[in-house]
């Protein structure tokens, strides 16, 4: 994640990202995802475009292609960017309690929002994904 710069004087700004590159035509999308106590959230999949979200509540494992999993808690914001980069998590830890996320998306014209990954193309991008105890 590369992070830009945040203020201190706006108690709102969790997380502020150097603008992404917007494919002309592309949709905007709002949504929020509840992910149920211990679900390991959806499969190994890519987004068409860019990703902000914000946890509501819970905690989320979140994995992304190339860097360690990390935990978001309630009141922290993640990015994800998108296009070719592999989104292989965003499980909930908590056990007691759903966990919930807002999520804005750009959606590139003509592509799915989300496309899951097949087996075969998990295994030939294995050495993409940073191996830590959670995922080894």
């Amino acid at each position: 994640m590369t992070v830009i710069g945040s203020s201190t004087t706006n108690s709102l700004d969790v997380l502020l990202h150097q603008s992404p590159e917007i494919p002309r035509g592309s949709a905007g999308m709002v949504a929020t995802v509840t992910i149920p106590p211990g679900d390991p959230g959806s499969g190994p999949h890519r987004h068409s475009g860019p990703v902000f979200g914000y946890v509501l509540q819970g905690e989320i494992l979140f994995e992304l292609e190339g860097e360690e999993p990390r935990v978001y808690r309630a009141g922290e914001a993640f990015w994800e960017p998108g296009g070719d980069v592999v989104h292989y998590q965003a499980a909930n830890l908590r056990t007691d309690i759903d966990s919930k996320f807002v999520v804005f998306m750009l959606c590139a014209p003509g592509v799915p929002m989300m496309t899951y990954l097949d087996a075969e193309e998990i295994a030939d991008r294995s050495h993409l994904r940073v191996q830590s105890p959670s995922n080894a």
